[in-house]
């Protein structure tokens, strides 16, 4: 390791012991759950949003607050219904009868952390306008342009089992997020553990452990985690086994995938491998970084086909034989 890697490595070391810190806080409210709250604190610190599906009850509202207490920033959470509006979420202009003037009244956009709770049960036009948040990082109000906060993510949650009177995301606008997470049910023992926490009666309260600055900072040096020439290969090799598998020995993958990843899956790829990295304390990405998070990269990026989805076969499954093929450096 030279020089300028051992640098950064202690510099990471240095400023990610706030990780800790924030795990073992939100952990008194959350049991179990460490692969969702890891994930949401990785898109804290790359500026990747994520989207979550789940059934009901497994904690992905409590999960978000608890960090949101625990690194005391601002939280809003957002209620998706058929009869929400644009301006429910980015704001409107109000009128003053006694100047005549029009003043802007911020929405709850403008919080660090969003919950968009069943993002999918709003109409194609508050989806857009939150599509539009996440992807400039700022909103126009009236004819004034406002910047969103620097920590800013959004949690989009979609139910699977319950899909009457939806309007599921089209694949352009679910590319817009870094992370696809598909949370299941806890353990016997952590449930067992759920029911001994909540139901004494004695309320949970999450603690400020660091501050915004320290979270900044952190998310500040993740560029400059140190990748090998030989993982951004990698990288690029699972991305575009999605799109030509036949030139990587998987042509029983051609006829199962519609449309494979595209370039943002690349950098969204190298990205969360880096957050991963810091989160682990390391200045450096390993293959094993690239494959934890490679998963939540690529399930809502591979399309897969009819042929695919009448042998139950989803681009999980792919994703797994992709990785049994591809050589790591």
């Amino acid at each position: 390791m030279d020089t300028g890697i051992k640098a950064i490595n202690e510099q990471v070391k240095e400023k990610s012991a706030v990780v800790d810190a924030l795990l073992g806080e939100v952990s008194k409210a959350i049991v179990g759950q460490r692969y969702m709250v890891e994930r949401l604190l990785l898109g804290i610190l790359t500026g990747g949003h994520i989207l979550v599906e789940g059934v009901p009850g497994l904690a992905k509202t409590l999960a978000i607050k608890s960090i949101a207490d625990a690194i005391d920033c601002s939280f809003k959470r957002i209620q998706f219904t058929p009869d929400l509006l644009p301006a429910d979420l980015t704001g409107t202009q109000i009128y003053n009868p006694k100047d005549g003037t029009f003043t802007s009244k911020k929405g709850p956009i403008f919080a660090n952390l969003i919950l968009a709770d069943e993002i999918n049960r709003a109409p194609a036009k508050v989806q857009s306008a939150l599509l539009e948040a996440m992807q400039e990082k700022q909103v126009t109000v009236g004819d004034n342009t406002y910047k969103l906060p620097d920590i800013f993510l959004v949690m989009a949650t979609q139910n699977p089992i319950e899909q009457e009177g939806t309007y599921p995301l089209p694949e352009a606008q679910v590319d817009r997020f870094m992370l696809k997470l598909k949370i299941t049910y806890p353990s016997k023992e952590e449930e067992l553990e759920i029911l001994e926490r909540y139901t004494t009666g004695k309320e949970i309260k999450v603690s400020k452990v660091c501050t915004l600055k320290e979270i900044e900072e952190l998310k500040g040096i993740i560029p400059e985690i140190y990748v090998d020439d030989r993982l951004k290969k990698y990288v690029v090799n699972i991305v575009d086994s999605t799109r030509n598998p036949e030139n990587y020995g998987l042509d029983d993958l051609k006829i199962l995938i519609d449309y494979g990843a595209s370039p943002r899956a690349t950098l969204s790829l190298i990205t969360a491998a880096k957050g991963l990295a810091a989160i682990r304390r390391r200045g450096y990405i390993t293959p094993e970084d690239i494959k934890a998070v490679a998963p939540d990269v690529l399930r809502h990026r591979i399309i897969v086909s009819y042929e695919a989805e009448a042998e139950q076969i989803d681009s999980d499954a792919i994703i797994r034989k992709i990785f049994d093929e591809i050589e790591v450096p």
